[in-house]
Order: C-alpha cells, then sequence, then structure tokens
C-alpha cells in the first residue's frame, strides 16, 4: 500500500467465464469440487465469469463488423474490483501480464507506433497495424503499423493535429493525462477529473477506434492519511474473452500508477460496459474456462520509487502470488 513516502503498494485480483445459448453446465473441472487455497471464493472474478455466463445463455445473436459473429447483451451491470488489498488479474486462464504493462506505457507515452510494442515481443496490435489491414480501411499512405490517433495520443495531445507516428507532438494538444494526475495533487474534490479518447473528429485516421473511451477518477477522503484514488471507466464495445480481462487489469494498472504519483492509496475499480458480447468461435474455449475455480486474485508491487507517471517501465512492477490456471487460445477478430 502507499504511504505518504510512497512505500511499495500491494494488491490482488480475479475473474471467470461462460457458453451457448443452452444453459452452461459446469462439468467436472480441474479443480471444480475445491475452494480456492484459502477456502474462500474469489467473488470479483466469478462476477465477470458469471457475466460470461449470462450472455452465452440469454445475449442476442448479431453480426458484427468483423464477420465473425456474436451473441450480445447491451449495458449489463457493473464490474467493481477493490484494488485496495488485491490486482484483479484473472487466474480461470494464464495472463500475459507483460503485454498488460507494455501496452499501458504504450499509450501512457502517447505513442502510436506499433513497432515499438513488437519489439518487446508485444503482438496486440499486429492485426490492426498491418498493411493489408490500414488498406482496407482505406489507409493507403499510412506507414505500415502506424496505429494513428489512438488511445494514449488522445490523452496525452487531444485536439492536435496528427501526421503520423514519427512526428514530434510535445507540447501540442491538451494533455488530459497530466491535467488528471495535476488536478488529483492540487484540487482533489473536482468533479472533472476525466480521459477521454473518443474524439469524432479523428475517427477517420485511427486504425480502430477506442473501444475503452472515458474514465473518471475520484479521491475519497481528500487531503487525509486515507485518501482513495478510484476510477470508473467506460467501454463501449467488450470482448469478452480476449480483451475483459485485460482491460480490467490495465485500468487496475493506470489508477495504481496515477495513485502512486499522487501519493494516494489506490481505492476502486468500477467498469461499465456498452455492448458486451462473446465472439462465436470463443465460446467452446470460454466453456473450458468456465468449467475452472477461480484462484485468490495476487497483489501487485512497485519496485522503484519514481516521480513522473511516464518514468514507470515494465521492470518496476511485480506481480506477487499469481496462481492461475493453464493459457486458454482464443482467436482475435479483426
Amino acid at each position: 500500500m502507499l504511504s505518504s513516502k510512497k512505500e511499495q503498494i500491494t494488491i490482488e485480483s480475479n475473474i471467470e467465464e461462460r457458453n451457448t445459448k443452452e444453459p452452461v453446465c459446469i462439468k467436472n473441472s480441474e479443480r471444480f469440487e475445491e475452494m480456492n487455497e484459502s477456502g474462500t471464493e474469489n467473488k470479483e472474478e466469478k462476477q465477470y465469469l458469471d457475466l460470461v455466463r449470462e450472455i452465452i445463455e440469454t445475449g442476442e445473436e448479431r453480426i458484427d463488423r468483423t464477420g465473425t459473429g456474436t451473441v450480445s447483451v447491451f449495458a449489463p451491470p457493473q464490474l467493481r474490483f477493490d484494488l485496495s488489498s488485491s490486482f484483479p488479474l484473472i487466474t480461470t486462464k494464464k495472463v500475459f501480464f507483460r503485454a498488460i504493462v507494455e501496452e499501458l506505457l504504450f499509450f501512457v507515452r502517447g505513442e502510436t507506433d506499433a513497432t515499438i510494442l513488437q519489439n518487446k515481443g508485444v503482438k496486440i496490435w499486429d492485426g490492426n497495424g498491418s498493411r493489408e489491414y490500414l488498406d482496407s480501411i482505406g489507409l493507403f499512405d499510412r506507414k505500415e503499423n502506424d496505429l494513428g490517433p489512438v488511445y494514449g495520443w488522445q490523452w496525452r495531445h487531444f485536439g492536435a493535429k496528427y501526421t503520423s507516428s514519427d512526428a514530434d507532438y510535445t507540447g501540442k494538444g491538451y494533455d488530459q493525462l497530466q491535467r488528471v494526475i495535476d488536478t488529483i495533487k492540487n484540487n482533489p474534490s473536482d468533479r472533472r477529473m476525466i480521459i477521454s479518447a473518443w474524439n469524432p473528429a479523428d475517427m477517420h485516421l485511427m486504425a480502430l477506434p477506442p473501444c475503452h473511451m472515458f474514465a473518471q477518477f475520484y479521491v475519497t477522503k481528500p487531503n487525509t492519511k486515507d485518501a482513495e484514488l478510484s476510477c470508473q471507466f467506460y467501454q463501449r464495445s467488450c470482448d469478452m474473452g480476449l480483451g475483459v480481462p485485460f482491460n480490467i487489469a490495465s485500468y487496475a494498472l493506470l489508477t495504481i500508477m496515477i495513485a502512486y504519483v499522487t501519493n494516494l492509496k489506490p481505492g476502486k475499480l468500477i467498469y461499465c460496459m456498452g455492448d458486451a458480447h462473446v465472439y462465436s468461435d470463443h465460446i467452446e474455449a470460454l466453456k473450458v474456462q468456465l468449467e475452472r475455480v477461480p484462484y485468490e486474485f495476487p497483489r501487485l508491487k512497485i519496485r522503484k520509487h519514481v516521480e513522473r507517471i511516464e518514468d514507470f517501465s515494465y521492470e518496476d512492477f511485480e506481480v506477487e502470488g499469481y496462481k492461475s490456471y493453464k493459457k486458454i487460445s482464443m482467436k482475435m477478430s479483426v
């Protein structure tokens, strides 16, 4: 946990999922008969799994942009996570933590060249940065792996004119992220601590419009030793199999990072969804995941003191006590 001297923080977390239009039956699983080792139920991961199951059983079948097909519900109940004692990294399948960290740092720095991620072994933007894909959406003159003014660029340079991933945007546009950090430090009761990646004027330049698009921050008990930073974020399009576990951990990490550089404790993460869907080719894999009983969430430790949020690196974070099941492969729809 963070003290006034920014001592190392520790944190924990959980998660789950489900299947097709018929009721999803839990069969004999790897450890279905057991609770997790502490004898407690991971209720935070269970809320995710319960939502996956509900979508598979009751969701509307829909045609989607990718042509894969989904089952979908609109505006399901919020998912809520307590960041004060655990880090919400799902346990019912192995999650690639490095990819979560490196992508978030990529956003925090306002970067848009997916080659930066590729060079660190993170391939999650390869499909949307490929020559074939960029040509398919009319970005014929765009350099391969130049994603355009996506996510973090909007966080750091909202309103600036985007030209290419090679350009220097220092001091250009409106730096929403730094404004939130400064406001938390100087006026923590403010109701305008908001970051938006949704910029309609730039949509035609983006390789992919933002799925998670809006976040608001809130300080409880400001100006006291018990002050905590919470975050509520909205996501318009929620891929329950691949994307949502990633997004939960990413916004948890963002909240923890902002809390650290503003000398606050991490509080709550609240996840609001629009179109929450399961891709048709993920259903069988999610059935396997739904048979698994989640372990307790791990804890997150910050290993090195930093002053600025841009100064964090992957090596500064350590996940302690992460116990999970094996990886479950699911295809990404582009």
